[in-house]
């Protein structure tokens, strides 16, 4: 798995999360407080899609994540 897929994987994990514990419909509702959170995710993926810099992206790499796909014979 590539840094991009578990950006991704990630990014839509958090945000589900958050909101389900952030709108009051769901039955998981902790704070209206957690959809900040919510636009916190959107905010970084917005910045990285114009910088092409991710902070998640460089931990993730130091952490020995693979950057692109190895050829496989």
């Amino acid at each position: 798995m590539t840094i991009d897929r578990v950006i991704h994987i990630f990014a839509g994990g958090f945000i589900l999360i958050s909101l389900a514990l952030g709108l009051e419909a769901s039955p998981l509702f902790v704070s209206p407080w957690f959809l900040a959170f919510t636009a916190f995710v959107g905010a970084n993926l917005f910045q990285y899609g114009i910088t092409n810099f991710c902070p998640m992206g460089w931990i993730l790499k130091e952490l020995g994540v693979p950057v692109t796909r190895s050829a496989r014979a």
